[in-house]
This record gives C-alpha cells, sequence and structure tokens, in this order.
C-alpha cells in the first residue's frame, strides 16, 4: 500500500461504533464453545448441563480414569450448571460451591490479594473460554478430601516476587493437599513465585496432560510426605525454561511419565538443574519422553527404582540414571505411546491452552512425512523452497520442512495445490533459522517489469493448512538506499489462504511487513499467530484474512530515516467477516511516546464495500500509542468502519471516547479469539 492519501470516488457512510452502544451480536459459531459462549451477558449465567459443550462431558485418562477411593474416574462438574465468570468473586462462588460446576473463565481475572489460592470444592470442571481464560497474580488450592476436580484450557500466571529462589511467597499455580481424581490438563503455567504444580500430602490419582510449563524455577513438585501410596500419570508435558522439579516425586507409588519434552533453551536466564528426579522410595516408569539441552536429565535416589524406555537425549550432560524395577502401567489403565522423536513437534503444536478442546487424542498429529533443508548439505535439500517443490500436488496428509539453523536468502512460495505443510526451524531457538530477502514494491523482476506490493514478500503461502513454526522470516530491503522507488512496501510473509498457524516466529520487515489475505474477496481466510513477534512500522500488519495476534508482541520500529511515526494494523476486512484480532498480546518499541496509531482502515482499490475492522483487547500498549489510536486513509475515515478496543492496558491505554471507542462487555463477548476461528482448532 501507499502512504499517499487517494480520493475515493465513492465513500460509504455508516453509523460509527460509539461507547456504551451495543452492535447487534451474530450468531454463535461453531466452536465447541459456541453453545455456551456465543454471547456473555452478565458476568455468570447458569446454562442447562444438557446444553453444554462436548468438553464438558470428558473425562480423564490415566490414573485419574481409575476407580478408587469411592470415586469412579475423573470427570469433574460434568452433572451440574455451566456458568461463565469474568469476576474473582464469581470464580470463588462457584469454585467453592458445593454443588457441582461446569465453571468457564471468560478472559482475565486478576487475583487480589496477589497470591492468593482460590479454593476449590469437589465436583468442579474449571475451563477457560478459547485460550482468553486467564488467572493472573493468584492460583486454586484444592484441600484434603476434595476429588473430582478438572482444571484446564486456563492460563495461570505471574504472582513472581522478584526472587528466584522465593522461600517467602508460596504462591503456587495449583497446590492440592490431600485431594484426589484431579486432571490437569491444557493448561499454560508460568511465571509464578513458588510451585507451577504442587502435588502434596498423599495427593493421589492425579493425571497431568498436555500443559505447558514454562518461566519457572521449582516447577513441579510432588511428595511432602512419608507414605509411598500416591499414583499420578504425567504425559504430554512441555517443559521450557524451568530450572528444577521436572517433576521432582518424592516417596510416589506410581509414577508413570512418558511423552514429555523438557527443553533447556540456550541464550535466555534460567537453565536447568535436574529434569525429572525420582526421591525416597519412588517407583517411576518413564517413557518415550524428549530432553532437549537439559543437565542432568534424569535423576535418582539410591533407594528408589526407575525404569527408562524409549527416550531420547539431545545435547544434554550430567546424570542420567535408571534402576530397580517399577511396575506395568497398563495393569492401570490403557495408554498408546508417541514415538519420542515426535514429541517435540507434537507438544509445540498441541500443548497448552487451545481455541477449543475435544477429546485428549484429537490433540496428536497424524503421522507426517518430514524433509530436511540444511544450507551445509547434511539434509535432503540445501534451500526451502527445494523441499517444498518435492512436496507431491495435492498431498492429502501432513508434510513437515525442517530447516536446519542457517540463514537462507532465498524466495519460498507455497503454492495452493500443496496444502498440509509446515515449514518449522529446527534449531533451539527462532532466531536460529531464518529465511530472507530483499524485494520491494518496484524492485525489477528478473523477467522484466517490477513486484507489486504481495510480489516482494520472503515467502507467500498460497496453500490451504499451512504452519511455519520456532523461526524468522524477514524482508531486509534498504530503504535508504532505494528512495527513487515510490514506496517502500516490503513483505516478509504473505499469506492467501485458510486455516494457517504462525507459531513462535519472527516475522520482521519495515513497511507492509506481514500481509493476511485470503485468495479471494469472497473466500474465507483464517490465520492464527501465537507466541510470536511481528515487527514493523508502517501498516505492517495487513490485509483481507480473519486473523488473529494471540500471546503476541508486536514490536514497533523507526523509520529508515530515524523518526517514530506509524500504523500497526491496515485491514481490508469484506463486508460480513471479521478482521484481525490483537488479544492478550503486548505493543512496544523504541520509538518515540504517542508516535503510533493502532489502525487505518484500506479500503483496496477504493472499494467502498469494504467493511475494515481492527480489535485490541486485553493487550499491554506502551506510551508510543497514540491517545487517539485509530486514523483516517486514502479518503476513509475511521469512523465508517469497525475500530475499537477492550479492556487494554499499560501507559498507552486510555479510556473511552468518541476518538476512542470501546467495546461493551456484550460486544466483546462476540469478539473473543473463538469468535474469530470460527469452529477451526489451530494446530489439530
Amino acid at each position: 500500500m501507499t502512504e499517499t492519501r487517494r480520493k475515493a470516488r465513492h465513500r460509504r457512510r455508516r453509523t460509527a461504533l460509539t461507547v456504551g452502544l451495543p452492535l447487534a451480536l451474530t450468531a454463535a459459531g461453531t466452536m465447541a464453545y459456541g453453545s455456551v459462549l456465543g454471547a456473555f451477558g452478565e458476568d455468570a449465567r447458569p446454562l442447562a448441563a444438557a446444553a453444554g459443550p462436548t468438553w464438558a462431558t470428558e473425562a480423564a485418562d490415566g490414573f485419574a480414569s481409575v476407580d478408587a477411593l469411592g470415586q469412579k474416574g475423573t470427570y469433574g462438574g460434568r452433572n451440574g450448571r455451566t456458568v461463565t465468570v469474568k469476576t474473582l468473586a464469581d470464580l470463588e462462588k462457584y469454585a467453592t460451591a458445593a454443588e457441582p460446576y461446569v465453571i468457564v473463565v471468560a478472559g482475565t481475572i486478576d487475583v487480589n490479594p496477589v497470591g492468593k489460592e482460590i479454593k476449590v470444592a469437589s465436583d468442579k470442571t474449571i475451563v477457560g473460554s478459547g485460550t482468553s481464560g486467564h488467572i493472573v497474580g493468584g492460583g486454586f488450592f484444592l484441600g484434603s478430601g476434595v476429588h473430582n476436580v478438572i482444571i484446564r484450557n486456563l492460563t495461570i500466571r505471574d504472582s513472581y516476587q522478584g526472587t528466584w529462589n522465593d522461600k517467602d511467597h508460596d504462591f503456587d499455580a495449583i497446590q492440592m493437599d490431600g485431594a484426589h481424581h484431579v486432571w490437569i490438563d491444557h493448561n499454560d503455567l508460568r511465571h509464578m513465585a513458588d510451585g507451577l504444580i504442587d502435588s502434596r500430602k498423599d495427593t493421589t490419582y492425579v493425571t497431568v496432560s498436555w500443559n505447558r510449563l514454562s518461566q519457572n524455577n521449582k516447577t513441579f513438585g510432588i511428595g511432602w510426605t512419608t507414605n509411598t501410596t500416591a499414583d499420578l500419570t504425567i504425559h504430554h508435558n512441555w517443559f521450557r525454561e524451568t530450572e528444577q522439579r521436572n517433576p521432582s516425586t518424592d516417596n510416589v507409588a506410581h509414577a508413570h511419565l512418558y511423552n514429555n519434552f523438557l527443553e533447556d533453551v540456550s541464550g535466555t536466564d534460567i537453565s536447568s538443574s535436574y529434569g525429572n528426579y525420582a526421591r525416597g522410595t519412588t517407583r517411576m516408569v518413564l517413557e518415550n519422553s524428549y530432553f532437549q539441552g537439559m543437565r542432568n536429565p534424569v535423576t535418582k535416589d539410591a533407594t528408589a527404582s526407575l525404569v527408562q524406555r524409549g527416550n531420547v537425549f539431545s545435547g544434554t550432560s550430567g546424570r542420567n540414571e535408571s534402576g530397580g524395577t517399577a511396575f506395568d502401567p497398563k495393569a492401570y489403565y490403557p495408554y498408546t505411546l508417541d514415538k519420542a522423536a515426535d514429541v517435540p513437534a507434537l507438544l509445540k503444536s498441541g500443548a497448552g491452552p487451545r481455541s477449543s478442546i475435544g477429546t485428549t487424542a484429537t490433540t496428536k498429529a497424524a503421522a507426517a512425512t518430514t524433509l530436511t533443508v540444511a544450507k551445509d548439505g547434511s539434509g535432503q535439500f540445501t534451500s526451502v523452497q527445494k523441499a517444498v517443490d518435492a512436496v507431491p500436488a495435492n498431498n492429502p496428509s501432513r508434510v513437515i520442512i525442517s530447516v536446519k539453523p542457517g540463514t537462507y536468502r532465498e524466495l519460498v512460495k507455497v503454492p495452493s495445490n500443496k496444502p498440509h505443510v509446515t515449514i518449522q526451524g529446527s534449531g533451539a531457538s527462532r532466531k536460529d533459522t531464518v529465511i530472507v530477502y530483499n524485494n520491494a514494491s518496484g524492485t525489477p523482476k528478473p523477467g522484466g517489469g517490477t513486484y507489486g506490493t504481495g510480489g516482494s514478500a520472503t515467502v507467500a503461502v498460497e496453500a490451504d493448512d499451512f504452519q511455519a513454526r520456532n523461526l524468522t522470516i524477514s524482508n531486509d530491503f534498504d530503504e535508504a538506499a532505494h528512495q527513487s522507488l515510490d514506496g517502500h512496501q516490503a513483505v516478509a510473509l504473505r499469506t492467501a489462504a485458510d486455516k494457517v498457524v504462525l507459531d513462535g516466529v519472527i516475522v520482521t520487515g519495515d513497511q507492509d511487513t506481514l500481509l493476511l489475505d485470503t485468495a479471494s474477496k469472497d473466500r474465507l481466510g483464517r490465520v492464527y499467530v501465537s507466541n510470536s513477534y511481528v515487527i514493523g512500522n508502517v501498516d505492517f500488519i495487513f490485509g483481507r484474512a480473519t486473523a488473529v495476534i494471540d500471546r503476541s508482541v508486536i514490536t514497533l520500529k523507526k523509520r529508515w530515516n530515524g523518526t517514530s511515526a506509524g500504523y500497526v494494523t491496515a485491514p481490508s476486512t469484506a463486508a460480513g467477516r471479521k478482521g484481525i484480532l490483537i488479544a492478550n498480546s503486548t505493543v512496544n518499541g523504541d520509538v518515540s511516546d504517542r508516535s503510533f496509531y493502532l489502525g487505518r482502515p484500506w479500503h483496496a482499490g477504493g472499494d467502498a464495500t469494504l467493511d475494515p475492522q481492527t480489535t485490541v483487547r486485553n493487550t499491554t500498549l506502551s506510551a508510543a500509542v497514540k491517545t487517539t489510536p485509530w486514523t483516517d486513509m486514502s479518503g476513509f475515515s475511521w469512523k465508517d468502519d469497525r475500530f475499537a478496543e477492550y479492556r487494554n492496558q499499560g501507559p498507552g491505554a486510555g479510556g473511552a471516547s468518541g476518538d476512542r471507542p470501546h467495546l461493551t462487555d456484550a460486544q466483546a463477548a462476540d469478539q473473543e479469539v473463538a469468535d474469530w476461528l470460527a469452529g477451526w482448532t489451530p494446530g489439530a
């Protein structure tokens, strides 16, 4: 896009989004949560249990599924009502109630005082709404005798008090003292003052599955008892940037650990002290797990028994121990092992909160073909494009292109007849694998003519069900050296497809960094960006796709001449579609205060039928954001389109006004991540 303003011949007039005036709510989508979360009225609204979605009737696997202590497996609150909560008071009200409940956490709940642990009574399911359910500054406590509890799909974070080995603040994400039959599944647990999970005082019949545990010291402790009675299953969890207790199991009768990924990430301030630890008289079976860079990956006391089978150790050092006899897990429950070599990719795509949850089995990726790229010739291909070319046309299943660390200066195009492709860096960091080129709008083509904005992309994706993971995609066009060009649009990544996942990536450039498009104006193109960085300065997240930027960092950068001014988004959404949603993220950068707009409406080609949309919600805004964060473009007023905020924070946030519209709670309930994805589960 050009920065010059073009006067449109026709200008559409619409009613602007005004503060306090609810928009008409659209029908709920076909997400698993749709029947419960289509539109929230009051903060907590009970619904009939019969109307609940499929996850409300699911039961645990592993030891939590075993009939014992008068409890027949773990199914949580499925026999009770479903309620939606948005406040701490309502969460506590239903969590502590005597009767069963399915409690849906819709949005961020800040715990006050910091470190408070919400008491949970028996027969409860506590589940996050899509990826938006956050518990900040506190956690949950399950006391003696509490049983039949499910905690799923939540992010529990940030009670950390600034002391790494904190002896004074026992602030856990989930603490269990004498509980039984508990299922902890698909959560993101991080940055707490003490443990992410503490299973203490003979807590038993517990399954911990498909969680991300990160940015913590004392991560997962089990024991604090002289009895050897507890039974726990720990499978498909991703431990990343954690120092100790990964987990530490003390006097556990049956500890079954399988298909976990323990990763010590190089270049961070956190390094592993040890990985899995069998203490006291623990009996542990450890199967098909993957240990990357861990120090002392597996340790045991002389009194403990630890049997290892099928594990992978890559770049590890120190103690790796086993010995004694343990038990046969299949004597207690059925289970299926994934290959250890597949575990890192499986958990990077499947662990943590999901936009919707089906059964645990749905998170397992189908067997995939893997093609390896390496600049030094140690792979099957020396360029990414050559690997893409090798994918057969109309391939029916996933093909993973694993790219070894290095800088690949090339153009990559994934054509529309090659769906189900994943391009994934194999290094320890997303910075290790870089795909970069320097075309811009106006750059001469080799065969004559010049590139346009879309054609300038370093990586162009036209195939559905595409994924990019753990790498950097860059356009390093030198604006200062090319002042003769009319515009400086230089795209790093262009997508024109549906069901695109960008996870754990860096997309960096200057103007027009990330073009999120669709195959045509009448085609749906959904894009889900998570745990990523998007860097630029002018309209650098733009296009007509239905796109979610979730739990990511949007980094503002100065112009080529050192000045600070720019626009984060430029949606060109078709009428009746959803546009760009920035949620649970951070907008910052080394730029001047009040120098960047959050967005402006791009009516591509002067098309007055378009209805551009950007919503920024539950996001931290730096002082770089203007106090009036939206502006006009090319003769089109932003007030005639759809631009709004909801519950943002930080020095760049501001109160509602005619120049800064905020969604009402009712409007926000229709603008969750799940509403954008409309029945699609990214990564599934």
